[in-house]
């Protein structure tokens, strides 16, 4: 298996990227300035034209899962596709290095809590605020289950190939590439817990709650209120002998010592009677921690106690362990497929090339697909470069439809297009605005929301259209080279914003990545391909334009 460290952003690209913008208002000026100056001013129309364009499905070897932005945990059963089981292994670590923890330590309690992503609805007269949980996929039980890890996830990969100071890659598949990671290991010591502080929470049979949690103190007197949260109360007595006896020991002098000792947590998930559910955590958050209450003798006043906190958090490798019971083939690299299979996590995506993936080539006797194309819209020079416009493209968009007779429910209601050569999304995504606080509505104008019947939020998927003018444009004004697209399902359109695409674990030396905003969605949908027989439902990539009329 190949060892590498992760795909960055291509420098090239980037730099075309930026020229892009810069040259993007003179160019439009241009275009419109030689339609207009060849006294046609007044002689010219809007047409259109739909060009056939190949896809096909690509299935996606095991995908690094170290360090995602968000982690997913449980069982998502989709019904296109199948059951996948999502756990989380990750390294824990506290700001208080050397801990002195004092004299007559009592540990008094010990919480875990990791926040859902919650939406306030209402406020109710007593104060208390209802909530809506977002990015919790299936409604029946799972069950969970916590362990100390005893692998250590260390940081620097000691094979390196390029650098010795090559980061580990860890896979979802529970490998590093090169070497498995036992589940026996994983699943170490199980952590006691005691009970649950919100009563909704039961592990063996748990689903996300949305109430709000209501802490109180010893008088019973409401002290504050939590957002919905997954919220345990842990044994404490393995947590003092692991952590308040070892007061001034070497273990806990500094952070790779501790790390050594102490390798994390492992959150195991298990489907019951092959379903499930699954929720997206943000274990980066600060509110995402292990937190130790305890009281000690008080150093200033004899006979009193004072009142402290060890907080532990999820910082470090965190890596998500995904497993299918499903397999998608692959397609027709060649000539495409009828149908397009798109899965998020270890899944798949799609492959698209326009204008049958040519582009300038050196026949000079004969025109490709590619070089048809640029020659109807612009004139060239003797290498194919850019002179001047024929016609001005107003708009140019790629059209899926949804295939209905196959699909099941639950559609994703975003997915991204991309750059495969130079893993960037194109240069339309970042021209179009960005929904910092609502990922759902963002960068519509190129990545449009699945159209649904009726414009129903529940109706059935009928199509997504992908404006890609700009991409378009670049082939034909800017000399850029006609790369293969890919097409993905996403779970957050803002993470490719700055976030560099993950390694795919293949077989031999084969480069491949994957968009992180796929990895961290479990949904799936079912698009027609090129060679559906419903010529309706085909996908196409409509280019409108202006030119004059003769």
């Amino acid at each position: 298996m190949k060892r590498r460290h992760i795909a960055l952003k291509n420098l090239a690209a980037l730099i075309l990227l930026v020229s892009s913008f810069i040259a993007c208002d003179k160019d439009f000026a241009n275009i419109d300035s030689d339609i207009i100056n060849n006294d046609n001013a007044s002689h010219f129309g809007v047409n259109s034209r739909d060009f056939d364009v190949i896809a096909y499905t690509k299935t996606l070897d095991p995908v690094q899962t170290n360090n995602l932005p968000l982690n997913l945990l449980g069982v998502y059963n989709d019904p296109n596709y199948g059951t996948t089981t999502a756990s989380i292994v990750s390294q824990m670590s506290s700001s208080t290095i050397n801990p002195d923890f004092g004299e007559n330590v009592v540990l008094d309690s010990v919480i875990l809590s990791i926040p859902y992503f919650a939406t306030a609805t209402n406020i109710t007269e007593e104060g208390d605020i209802e909530y809506e949980l977002d990015s919790v996929f299936g409604n029946a039980p799972i069950k969970l289950s916590l362990f100390e890890n005893n692998y250590f996830l260390r940081d620097i990969n000691p094979g390196g190939e390029e650098d010795i100071n090559d980061p580990q890659l860890y896979y979802s598949n529970m490998s590093t590439g090169l070497d498995n990671i036992s589940p026996s290991i994983l699943e170490g010591e199980e952590i006691p817990v005691l009970d649950v502080v919100d009563d909704n929470i039961d592990l063996d049979n748990f689903v996300p709650s949305n109430q709000q949690i209501k802490l109180t103190n010893e008088d019973d007197q409401l002290t504050a209120r939590l957002a919905p949260t997954l919220r345990l109360k842990l044994g404490i007595g393995y947590w003092f002998n692991k952590i308040i006896a070892m007061s001034g020991q070497p273990e806990l002098s500094n952070l790779n010592n501790f790390r050594n000792y102490f390798r994390g947590i492992y959150i195991k998930a298990e489907p019951i009677d092959g379903s499930g559910n699954m929720t997206l955590l943000n274990l980066a958050s600060s509110s995402s921690n292990i937190t130790l209450y305890y009281t000690k003798d008080n150093e200033l006043s004899e006979g009193d106690t004072t009142s402290l906190t060890y907080v532990l958090n999820f910082t470090g490798n965190t890596v998500n362990f995904i497993s299918n019971d499903f397999t998608i083939p692959s397609g027709d690299e060649s000539s495409g497929d009828p149908n397009l299979f798109l899965k998020g996590g270890q899944g798949s995506v799609a492959e698209i090339k326009l204008f049958n993936g040519d582009d300038i080539d050196d026949d000079d006797t004969t025109d490709n697909v590619f070089e048809t194309f640029k020659n109807e819209f612009v004139e060239t020079d003797e290498d194919g470069k850019f002179v001047s416009n024929k016609k001005l493209i107003n708009e140019a968009n790629l059209v899926v439809y949804v295939n209905q007779n196959m699909v099941n429910g639950n559609e994703p209601e975003r997915i991204f297009l991309y750059d495969t050569k130079n893993r960037i999304p194109l240069t339309d995504y970042f021209l179009d605005a960005a929904n910092t606080n609502s990922p759902l509505f963002s960068r519509t104008n190129h990545l449009g929301r699945l159209e649904r019947e009726g414009d129903d939020v529940d109706g059935n998927g009928i199509k997504y259209k992908i404006k890609i003018t700009e991409h378009i444009n670049n082939l034909l004004l800017r000399d850029s080279t006609n790369v293969k697209l890919g097409l993905a399902v996403s779970g957050n359109i803002n993470l490719e914003s700055n976030q560099p695409q993950f390694d795919v674990l293949t077989s031999g030396n084969a480069e491949e990545s994957v968009p992180v905003s796929s990895i961290v969605s479990p949904r799936g949908t079912i698009l027609y391909g090129n060679l559906t027989g419903d010529e309706e439902k085909k996908l196409y990539l409509e280019i409108i334009f202006t030119e004059p009329d003769n």
